[in-house]
């Protein structure tokens, strides 16, 4: 715990560091780019499309009367946060290895700089939620108050994710052929392609310690459906999220200490 408490005081301290970092990763994603930030909208809409046409012509899954493009982008659009977080964040410490090794600074700086760089990406995606959300003419509850909520536990989880495999990645280089493949099976678990209710009601409750299942549901119940989300899953997420958070930033603070050495 100690650590921990360390180690936040410590970025606290190098937030300009962080803020400037962030902002650095954006540019280079998007430097000699044609369409810029337009990828972060092609890459959640073009899967959304492509799901919107099999699963509405093709396979028959129940959309609950939601039009196949609402349903499937609201989902989309923040698991494409996820999983661009994670496939760049596990990947920092590595790409930048000459300045572990001559400059001093928090560490987590890196790969946390990849989670905000995607969080520009998922905010231009969400601005295009809305504007898909007014052409169908999706009305939007009270429920959207807790999107806030929704997206600190989202960066809960997905910081103390990418903080584990950043540090592993330092020890282990198999892990970036890992990221790829499991974020792919990972992907089934998640109701991206159905919805909760295609899981077994015995199941459902297994199903659902998956904090991801949780969060993307609850995007859909906000965004899609104007409802409110289960709470007793959605705490649940949170904590889980929590521990991992807390768990991932404990373990790179003490791997850090050795990156140099091994890098």
């Amino acid at each position: 715990m100690t650590i921990l408490v360390e180690s936040f005081l410590e970025l606290n301290r190098y937030r300009d560091l962080l803020r400037t970092w962030s902002i650095r990763e954006i540019k280079i994603r998007y430097k000699q780019s044609l369409l810029g930030g337009g990828w972060a909208i092609l890459q959640p809409l073009s899967v959304a499309l492509i799901f919107s046409i099999i699963f509405s012509l093709f396979v028959n899954i129940s959309t609950a009367g939601a039009p196949h493009l609402i349903f499937y982008y609201a989902a989309l659009f923040p698991w494409t946060f996820f999983s661009n977080s994670v496939t760049t964040g596990s990947g920092s410490i590595i790409a930048n290895m000459h300045l572990v090794t001559k400059i001093y600074f928090p560490r987590e700086i890196m790969p946390l700089s990849g989670i905000f760089a995607a969080l520009f990406d998922f905010i231009i995606a969400g601005l295009v939620y809305g504007l898909l959300a007014y052409f169908y003419r999706i009305s939007v509850g009270a429920s959207i108050i807790l999107l806030p909520l929704l997206l600190v536990i989202q960066l809960l989880l997905t910081s103390g994710i990418v903080l584990i495999l950043a540090a592993l990645n330092v020890f282990y280089r198999d892990i970036r052929f890992v990221v790829p493949l499991g974020l792919q099976i990972y992907m089934y678990s998640v109701p991206l392609i159905y919805p909760v209710s295609a899981v077994p009601e015995s199941l459902r409750p297994f199903y659902m310690l998956n904090p991801m299942a949780s969060i993307i549901n609850a995007y859909r119940a906000i965004l899609v459906y104007g409802g409110w989300p289960d709470f007793n899953y959605l705490l649940l997420a949170f904590v889980t999220s929590t521990l991992i958070f807390l768990a991932g930033y404990g373990f790179f603070s003490k791997a850090a200490r050795n990156f140099a050495d091994i890098i």
